[in-house]
């Protein structure tokens, strides 16, 4: 028979309340028996002629305490048995009290589920271990809590983005394919077979394109495979270098102030993190705009802004731009454009432990502001 923690509790303390009353009890007779304690003789029946009075005094005193000592026995004894059944009652009765807080603990343990972790123990007063208990699985379902909602936004972002990356790569197929069917159909003549090639090239760049996009997105996520030293500053101007014939001929001005923004990262991410930022404040700007690049440290973090003229943006609606396949005002608008540039700058961002920040500019255009830790040793 196993017994509960509330049973063994209850019977350590009757343990205990009996040993100390036997042990009280065996100390009290060892004592008078020691000594014998006068407070009242009253004789009773005369000593023999043949003794003393002082004989028949002490004969008297032995009786008196030999009966004392008998006596005692009987009664320590039924008072033990009284107090060892109190014992055992407030023990169980304690033994409960104390742990009421566990059973709290364990009734809302058993209550939880992956699909129920709101609820939390209650942390009793004053402070101590049990309220200390409580609080540690309070924290560890928070954490637990946490994680299950970022598994299931990573899951439903996953779903979203395999059925957007399908779409995407259908859509080239079927261009493909219609151009072979309807040139195929008949008997095409030259020009008719080199449109349909030309076709059919254009759609596979754009597959091309559009899985190397999902190469680097998934080299992002992977992690960082080794960090070498690289500056922010010299990546952005190699950046505005690459693009400055396109923003010229889109009739877009761009300004920079590069300071120095030293990191540690992957050169090629970096480099495709920002050249994709500048290739987006170009693509989609207007024609008369702008496009500002600053570089440089704040707190020991190396912090790279991009902003750009163009259409107006809602506020609520800029992060949204961070997902895959999301183009112009957040929705699927057919550009030339993929829609995982920025679903790249915030992969790279997070593997190189930084952070990202849109924000919707007054009058249309959007601010992205990337801060990434920097150099050890660089304090500016």
């Amino acid at each position: 028979m196993r017994l509960t923690a509330r049973a063994r509790l209850a019977l350590l303390q009757t343990a205990l309340a009996l040993v100390a009353g036997a042990a009280l009890t065996g100390l009290t007779y060892l004592l008078m028996r020691r000594r014998a304690i006068f407070t009242h003789l009253d004789p009773v029946g005369n000593p023999s002629p043949d003794t003393s009075p002082q004989d028949g005094l002490r004969v008297l005193a032995d009786r008196v305490q030999a009966d004392t000592l008998s006596a005692l026995l009987p009664q320590a004894g039924l008072a033990l048995v009284v107090v060892t059944g109190l014992a055992a009652v407030l023990g169980w009765l304690v033994a409960g009290r104390v742990l009421r807080p566990i059973r709290v603990i364990s009734s809302t343990a058993r209550r939880l589920s992956a699909e129920n972790l709101t609820e939390r123990v209650p942390v009793t007063a004053p402070a101590d271990e049990l309220s200390a208990l409580a609080g540690t699985i309070n924290g560890m379902l928070d954490r637990i809590q946490r994680g299950v909602a970022e598994r299931d936004r990573i899951l439903d972002s996953q779903r979203l983005f395999t059925a957007n990356a399908a779409h995407e790569l259908r859509t080239p197929l079927t261009t493909a394919r219609t151009a072979i069917d309807v040139t195929l159909d008949g008997k095409p003549s030259r020009a008719e077979l080199l449109a349909m090639a030309g076709d059919v090239r254009g759609a596979v760049e754009h597959m091309q394109r559009v899985l190397d996009g999902l190469l680097l997105l998934a080299r992002s996520q992977a992690g960082l495979a080794a960090r070498q030293p690289v500056d922010l500053a010299a990546v952005a101007a190699a950046a505005l270098d690459a693009a400055a014939a396109r923003a010229a001929a889109a009739g877009v001005a761009v300004r920079s102030e590069l300071r120095p923004a030293p990191v540690s990262g992957e050169p090629v991410l970096l480099e495709r993190m920002i050249g994709n930022l500048v290739d987006n404040a170009v693509r989609y700007n207007r024609a008369g705009g702008r496009v500002v690049v600053d570089t440089g440290t704040a707190g020991g973090r190396a912090v790279l802004r991009i902003s750009n003229t163009g259409r107006e943006i809602p506020s609520g609606k800029a992060e949204t731009l961070l997902e895959p396949f999301v183009r112009g005002l957040g929705t699927r608008v057919r550009t030339d454009g993929l829609g995982l540039g920025l679903s790249i700058v915030r992969a790279v961002t997070l593997a190189h432990r930084g952070r990202v920040a849109l924000a919707a500019r007054a009058g249309g255009g959007l601010d992205v502001t990337i801060d990434l830790p920097g150099e050890p040793g660089c304090r500016r």
